[in-house]
């Protein structure tokens, strides 16, 4: 590949976690971040953003896009080019849907494709990892799918998690944000073998359950005791919104990713009415949540 003058990358929303796979399993969905890069003469960046939160991303070399494009750089060594970058956003910001995550693969593949491509998807993978500090977003976001990340010496593992057509990811985001940093602050430094034993088994049957959309293992698997039961309390009416929606039909209510975001797993002959009580639970206690049903996105980062 020769060097290029302007290059679009889509980058899909995630929801991390899944319940007991912390840190550790992700899946992409059909909800989208679009950066454009362009090669200017004039010396210096220029950010643009639209898109409903537009007003509130940082335009200067702050801008984690940007940041990550300059990482790429440094990574191979070379002086990055004045670009204009123009952003359209429609993931939501601060939400639990790994809007950073889109910016760092973004970045990164953009930079990437703008250079020709002297990285691999595998070593672009590595960076995206290394800049986010874990995999559950990155990796889905750049290969799209549900995917489980486990380290392999200094490296990283990982494997395509089969998703079952018939079940629904149905999305709870409200009108309030939680930082990743208070999220994570709430978290114990240690837990007792007892919890780690059942987040083990946990796992291993959301796995089997997401792969068979067996209702009676997704239902016991989207249990966790290493980081939910201390970041509900962070998310006002966490049990009622739980509550309403399995009482609807969903398999369970995990947090998407660090929250606020809910995410509900149910069937299609389900989801509307899942969607129906999670939004009346939250306006209930004053909460407008944009509550939708969407599907997962498999082709990851496009350029």
């Amino acid at each position: 590949m020769s060097v290029v003058s302007g290059v679009t990358v889509t980058v899909p929303a995630t929801t991390a976690n899944l319940g007991p796979g912390f840190d550790c399993i992700g899946a992409a969905l059909k909800l989208y971040n679009q950066f454009k890069f362009t090669r200017v003469e004039e010396g210096g960046l220029i950010i643009a953003v639209t898109g409903e939160e537009a007003q509130r991303v940082q335009t200067d070399e702050s801008n984690l896009l940007y940041q990550a494009f300059i990482r790429f750089y440094q990574h191979i060594e070379q002086t990055p080019p004045s670009v204009k970058i123009e952003i359209q956003l429609g993931v939501p910001l601060a939400r639990g849907l790994g809007s950073s995550a889109t910016a760092i693969v973004g970045g990164l593949v953009a930079a990437n494709q703008l250079e020709g491509g002297p990285m691999s998807q595998s070593q672009v993978m590595e960076l995206a990892i290394a800049m986010e500090g874990h995999p559950d977003n990155v990796v889905p976001a750049l290969l799209g799918g549900c995917r489980l990340a486990a380290t392999s010496g200094a490296g990283w593992e990982i494997c395509d998690v089969p998703w079952h057509q018939d079940i629904i990811p149905v999305l709870a985001i409200p009108d309030f944000e939680l930082s990743t940093s208070e999220a994570r602050q709430v978290l114990p430094t240690e837990v007792s073998r007892a919890d780690a034993i059942f987040n083990t088994a946990h796992l291993g049957l959301l796995l089997r359950g997401l792969e068979t959309g067996k209702a009676e293992w997704l239902k016991a698997a989207l249990q966790d005791k290493l980081h939910q039961p201390y970041r509900k309390a962070l998310i006002p009416s966490y049990d009622s919104v739980n509550l309403a929606a399995v009482t609807a039909g969903a398999y369970g209510m995990v947090i998407s990713g660090a929250g606020p975001t809910l995410l509900a797993l149910t069937d299609e002959l389900h989801s509307k009415a899942v969607e129906a009580a999670m939004s009346n639970a939250w306006e209930q206690e004053g909460i407008i949540a944009n509550v939708r049903s969407l599907s997962l996105d498999i082709q990851g980062a496009k350029s």
